[in-house]
């Protein structure tokens, strides 16, 4: 008995593996059709578009050269030998890129070349069980997609991440920094954000517009066995009663940074894209920031007969909840030197009138 069930099992599994090869032979049959169509509709619509860009991109430089002839910079005779040569450019641009294509489309229709390259959305089912709609199976379905997406002919506006650290102190109304309480060494900030930079000017990237979203981490570590005390409106440096291994003040805040930037780029032309470069030029940039002051923190770290204690305290410390200033930067490529300075006061009135100053480096990565 056993053995005819055995039997029976294998002729129905050999049946269904015979009715799935025959089904997954026909499917490819099916899908390489559709896919090899979809692949010569796909590049007859990237020759259309090549001749577009290419006329785009015409366009843009005869523009161009009208406001160097405009300027004086350049004499009618100049600008029109321009233009001709660049109409010479552009045909032959076009002529050898409909050369590539209409070559790339015969090799796709004799079989010889997949052209998946061209294809603007591409998606491939791979299933076990009945296809039903040709995208896959209903027991089980993979769906890959694959988008290409063709590089702007001119970007004005970039993006990046920006981090900063360095050395932080306070400026104290009537003293100098060298009659500073806290240490010099010690007292450190730190900034990440995320800025986008946009060329003002059409046709040249001598200034670009800098501006994004900051977090920025004051810290000031008082000298001498000083710790922050409030007593009402007012928040001072006392004497702690133990001595201390650790003394720390620290306000974060959340910022807008405006910058002007300047500094010479080179122009980086490509086929079918250009774009301007910064890379290991000099650049300054001048502005400032605004924002709210999220949270102010003590953290004290302490000996007490033989023994380490630790507090960490979080209040507002009588800090002003908004937070302004000054700030500027200037290097060679994604560093700079870096330095800001809070027009707002450290502490609300009637506390003595402090200004937070950092200095450092600044990297765009």
């Amino acid at each position: 008995m056993l053995r005819i069930i055995s039997y029976v099992t294998y002729v129905i599994l050999l049946l269904i593996a015979q009715n799935l090869c025959a089904q997954t032979l026909s499917q490819k049959d099916s899908l390489d059709l559709r896919a090899r169509e979809r692949v010569l509709e796909a590049i007859d619509v990237r020759k259309e578009r090549v001749v577009e860009e290419e006329k785009a991109k015409l366009k843009k430089e005869v523009e161009h050269i009208r406001e160097l002839e405009d300027r004086g910079e350049i004499s009618a005779g100049e600008a029109r030998a321009k233009k001709e040569e660049e109409a010479r450019k552009t045909a032959l641009n076009i002529e050898n890129k409909m050369a590539v294509l209409n070559n790339k489309r015969a090799l796709v229709e004799r079989g010889e070349e997949k052209g998946w390259e061209y294809l603007e959305s591409s998606t491939i089912g791979i299933g076990i069980g009945n296809n039903y709609d040709g995208n896959g199976s209903r027991f089980l379905g993979v769906r890959f997609e694959n988008k290409r997406k063709d590089k702007k002919y001119d970007r004005r506006t970039y993006s990046d991440i920006v981090v900063a650290v360095g050395f932080n102190n306070a400026l104290t109304e009537g003293e100098s920094l060298n009659d500073s309480p806290y240490k010099t060494g010690g007292s450190r900030f730190f900034e990440l954000g995320w800025q986008w930079k946009t060329r003002v000017f059409k046709n040249s990237n001598a200034v670009r517009l800098s501006y994004g979203l900051s977090f920025q981490s004051n810290g000031l570590k008082p000298k001498d066995n000083m710790y922050f005390e409030k007593e009402g409106e007012e928040t001072s440096l006392q004497t702690y009663p133990y001595r201390l291994k650790k003394s720390k003040f620290r306000q974060d805040n959340l910022v807008i940074p405006v910058f002007f930037e300047f500094g010479p780029s080179r122009r980086v032309q490509h086929d079918e894209y250009f774009r301007y470069s910064t890379r290991k030029k000099f650049r300054i940039g001048l502005g400032g920031y605004a924002g709210l002051n999220l949270t102010s923190r003590q953290k004290l770290r302490y000996d007490r007969e033989g023994s380490t204690g630790r507090e960490k305290i979080k209040d507002d410390y009588n800090t002003n909840n908004f937070v302004y200033g000054l700030a500027a930067y200037a290097g060679i490529g994604g560093t700079s030197l870096y330095l800001k300075y809070d027009l707002n006061p450290i502490f609300k009135e009637p506390n003595i009138k402090q200004n937070n100053i950092s200095l450092g480096l600044r990297f765009e990565l």
